[in-house]
């Protein structure tokens, strides 16, 4: 009974698969109530009843079906029923089921997972979820010929990339180092194709990036051999293509090393083997080529490539090289075509109308806004401001050698730029003009061509009326200085030039609070002005406010780092500020930058001298004796020095140096006698009073020692130096009861007329009125050591106007001057007229 089928035989086993049962109907489940209250109870959250035959629904129980066998076959039907798959509704038997010992083939369900060799005990799991996780891919094997290739290509790419980007980043040495590793690499990998038999499948391409990345690092490192040799060896291989370029490279070495005939036969290689369609580069090799033959001074041959590019493709470099080679061999026609070939070379930019907004397109204001200031734009500006600069300078070379005068050059040049696209440049040369006067001391003319501007636009006359304040200002024509400096400020408020003349205008009144504002305006119009900086510290210094003046110079000093003035001031208001080891450190700052100022030097020495340390204060006395040996100060403190350490014979040498500079003061060969009276040399020092005596025949002091010192070695002058002492003392207290006699008679006139001053009140009044202006108006003339020259040897720009620097105090001299009358040599004569 094991095999016996309910299902009655049929021909087609596939039979019955299209018809419908009414059970799977899912349409109206929301009517069925068995369902619905098998949804809402427990009853249809049982657990689901295990197959015996896995693969099929057939459970281990019969299950009725609406179409399902009548049990009209009793008991043992029953028993057949639990036992074995139930037959479908129309008689077929169930698909999996076992007939005839063997279970029938699923083809129809195999696609979804399902398999008809199951055994029993088995589960359904179509996915293989069972089996557990996948087990891991097989990693690929490293060991095999093309795998480790492969990688070594990897690394080698790797490092050249390494190489460019430290070279981006400014580690040369860095680059250096990653190019010779990659080169290492690649010649590693060479030999591995070539022993696993792949020679003939070299990645070339990666060979050639290796050599002319390793060339390129050399010639970064001015490693010139080197990169010659490795781009030798790139240019020699023939299956390189269009590695002829390279000459290029290896010419532009050449011409670092100054080796032009080499650079030129390269340059020319290079052009031979480069096609006619490349025209961009063929023009910049000729450029090249061009720029050699100028250092060597071949202009003919320069001006015949430049005249060839400016026929193919002008461009302004080339044409400002063309106008200096013109210049060098005195051509003034052809000078005169090349100035007008350069100012029609058309830029390739976009006209500055573009980046005008318009007022109703909020759209296009915005566009405009985001590329007012991109890199493009940035480009265009920086590519007019250096035509502009080639422009200017080809003009100012020119015009003095194209006609007979210079004004006439500069109006030539001056015509032709105003026919041109680069109107403005006009008037900028005027004003080059006017400071070729000033070069050639034409004062009169520079000022005359000056003027012409006081009726232009606004920027022309406010760069002019600044360039006629600094004149004025240079000429202590204070008054017009201060007219000019006011027209300037009119016509440009913004203009910081302008303003710190002004301020120095006022400066030179000494209403120095009223100069500190303009200079703070100034700043505030330009933060980076550092003459008006410079000069607002040195005014809060004349105020007397030394910290505000501290914090301008040391702003100062963050913005000009090796400034020697600037680096003089704070040391100068460190002393001020009574901090003296301050002080001597800016100064050892100082002489960092200038090694060889005397004077820095000395107040280095009269530091240390303060400090009581006298090694160090005549060590840098010393020095600065060295580099300018005729400061008396320094003189004296040298020959002091030696004589408070008891070497006397040294002093000797300062003393008659002193003498050289200043033979009418009888002090430094009173001197000179003392130091040989000292060290013993007695006849030296009698020849030498003897001397000074012929010369200074009233000096009291020369007489007393003539009269000690041949008293001392018995000698019969002494006689006629005591007659001669007595005459010349008794002389000296009768001029000074005259003079005493004379002071108190005006002292009784004066309290006579003490009375009558009312009376001649308005005269006298006048007349000392009159006296107090004069007094006052050479007490505002600056002196000569007074600080009010410019902070930098600059000459005046003509497209900015560079203003009077600033008034800067020259550094102080080395020690402070004494009072005549005080005098070292005095005090030591003194001291041996007391007995012995």
């Amino acid at each position: 009974m094991e095999h016996v089928h309910l299902a009655a035989e049929e021909d087609d086993l596939y039979s019955g698969y299209n018809d419908y049962n009414p059970t799977f109907d899912s349409e109206e489940l929301d009517n069925d109530a068995g369902f619905q209250q098998a949804v809402r109870t427990s009853h249809g959250r049982r657990p689901p009843m295990t197959a015996k035959f896995p693969g099929t629904a057939i459970g281990g129980r019969a299950l009725g079906t609406s179409f399902g066998v009548e049990s009209s076959f009793g008991c043992e039907s029953r028993l057949l029923k639990s036992r074995m798959p139930m037959a479908s509704s129309m008689g077929r038997p169930m698909t999996g089921a076992v007939q005839d010992g063997a279970a029938r083939p699923m083809t129809a369900v195999r696609a979804a997972g399902y398999s008809s060799a199951m055994t029993r005990g088995s589960t359904f799991d179509p996915l293989g979820q069972s089996k557990g996780p996948a087990p891991p891919l097989e990693g690929k094997s490293e060991d095999t010929p093309d795998e480790k290739v492969k990688i070594l290509e990897k690394k080698v790419n790797d490092l050249i990339e390494e190489s460019c980007l430290a070279h981006g980043h400014g580690d040369l040495q860095l680059s250096l180092d990653r190019a010779k590793e990659a080169g290492r690499k690649e010649r590693a990998l060479v030999r591995q194709r070539e022993q696993s038999g792949n020679a003939d499948h070299i990645n070339l391409d990666l060979t050639y990036s290796v050599l002319f990345n390793l060339a390129t690092q050399y010639a970064n490192n001015d490693m010139y051999a080197e990169a010659l040799n490795t781009y030798q060896v790139i240019v020699k291989n023939k299956m390189f293509s269009n590695a002829g370029r390279l000459k290029v490279n290896m010419a532009n070495i050449h011409f670092k090393q100054k080796n032009y005939p080499k650079a030129i036969k390269l340059y020319r290689m290079a052009l031979d083997q480069i096609s006619n369609s490349h025209k961009e580069m063929r023009i910049k090799i000729m450029q090249n080529i061009g720029v050699v033959f100028i250092r060597m001074g071949q202009y003919s041959d320069a001006i015949t490539s430049f005249e060839h590019i400016m026929s193919e493709c002008p461009n302004i470099k080339t044409g400002f090289n063309l106008i200096l080679c013109y210049y060098a061999i005195g051509d003034r026609e052809r000078m005169k075509k090349a100035f007008q070939k350069l100012i029609c070379v058309p830029l390739g930019i976009d006209e500055e109308d573009k980046y005008i907004p318009p007022n109703d397109d909020t759209h296009a204001n915005l566009v405009i806004e985001a590329i007012k200031n991109d890199k493009l734009h940035q480009m265009e500006r920086e590519r007019k401001a250096l035509a502009e600069k080639f422009i200017m300078t080809s003009a100012k070379l020119i015009a003095p050698a194209i006609e007979a005068t210079f004004a006439a050059g500069f109006d030539w040049c001056v015509d032709m730029v105003k026919s041109s696209q680069y109107v403005e440049l006009a008037n900028d040369l005027e004003i080059n003009k006017a400071i070729t006067y000033l070069r050639q001391r034409d004062f009169n003319q520079a000022v005359e061509t000056l003027k012409t501007f006081e009726k232009k636009d606004s920027r022309v006359k406010s760069a002019a009326a600044t360039n006629l304040s600094f004149l004025y200002f240079l000429e202590k024509d204070y008054d017009q200085a201060d007219r000019y400096a006011d027209l300037a400020m009119t016509a440009d408020r913004y203009n910081p030039a302008a303003l710190i003349n002004k301020g120095n205008t006022v400066f030179v009144k000494k209403d120095y609070e009223k100069a500190a504002e303009f200079y703070k305006e100034a700043l505030r119009n330009d933060s980076s002005c550092t003459e008006a900086l410079y000069n607002l510290g040195l005014t809060y210094k004349r105020l007397g406010r030394l910290e505000e003046s501290l914090d301008c110079f040391l702003k100062l000093h963050a913005i000009l780092r090796n400034s020697s003035q600037v680096m003089w001031q704070l040391a100068n208001l460190f002393e001020m500020l009574e901090d003296p080891h301050q002080a001597i450190e800016w100064l050892m700052q100082l002489i960092t930058v200038t090694p060889t100022d005397p004077q820095v030097l000395a107040k280095l020495g009269e530091l240390y001298d303060s400090e009581g340390d006298k090694s160090q204060a005549f060590q840098y006395y010393q020095e600065s004796f060295r580099y300018f040996p005729s400061n008396i100060d320094v003189i004296e403190w040298l020959g002091a020095y030696y004589i408070d350490t008891q070497f006397c014979e040294k002093a000797i040498q300062y003393f008659e140096r002193a003498t050289l500079i200043q033979p009418t003061q009888v002090k430094w060969q009173l001197m000179v006698a003392s130091c040989y009276r000292r060290s013993g040399n007695y006849q030296k020092a009698l020849e030498t009073y003897k001397d000074i005596h012929r010369k200074f025949p009233e000096n009291v002091e020369c007489l007393r020692f003539l009269v000690r010192l041949c008293t001392d070695m018995g000698m019969k002058e002494v006689q006629d130096y005591a007659t001669k002492l007595k005459k010349v003392e008794k002389m000296k207290e009768i001029r000074e009861q005259r003079v005493k006699s004379a002071r108190e008679g005006s002292a009784r006139g004066t309290r006579r007329e003490g009375s009558a001053s009312s009376d001649s009140g308005h005269s006298s009044h006048g007349t000392s009125a009159k006296g107090e202006r004069l007094s006052a108006k050479m007490r505002a003339l600056p002196g000569s050591n007074e600080p009010y020259e410019a902070s930098s040897q600059r000459d005046i720009d003509a497209s900015y106007v560079d203003p009077l620097g600033a008034p800067m105090e020259r550094p102080k001299t080395a020690a402070k001057k004494r009072n005549e009358e005080d005098e070292f040599a005095d005090e030591e004569l003194g001291d041996d007229l007391l007995p012995e």
